[in-house]
């Protein structure tokens, strides 16, 4: 997955914003091409897990329906762990035609973005280009 570098940054910046608890959002674009963050209120309000809020979820939803876009990635923080699924983010990836895109934050100046595919639990690894 490319990432534009000011989509990066602003994934980076929302991540450092809603620091202690996890951040998550959604990417958009068209074809593959990612050209939008959709930030979002983690319902969890934790820093162990997250929950798209869901009346949000359901506008950003309508948004991308009624822009013509297409949900490309499900984005959220590890605050204090590698960017990698865990169990939980296993369990409930309910959308295997998204990416899902982890930031570690455990070096809050050195924030780490991995991409994953999650389909009936298996996890695969994406690569991410930040240009």
């Amino acid at each position: 997955m490319e990432l534009r570098a000011a989509l990066f940054e602003e994934l980076v910046e929302h991540g450092l914003r809603d620091y202690p608890n996890e951040a998550c959002a959604l990417l958009v674009g068209k074809d593959g091409v990612p050209s939008k963050v959709l930030p979002m209120r983690n319902a969890d309000a934790s820093p162990v897990s997250y929950r798209l809020e869901p009346q949000e979820q359901l506008r950003a939803f309508q948004e991308i329906d009624d822009d013509g876009l297409e949900l490309l990635g499900i984005f959220h923080t590890h605050t204090h762990s590698e960017a990698f699924p865990s169990e939980t983010d296993r369990a409930q990836a309910f959308y295997p035609e998204a990416a899902y895109l982890i930031m570690s934050l455990a070096n809050r100046q050195a924030p780490v973005v991995r991409a994953f595919r999650i389909l009936d639990g298996k996890v695969s690894e994406e690569e991410v280009r930040v240009s």
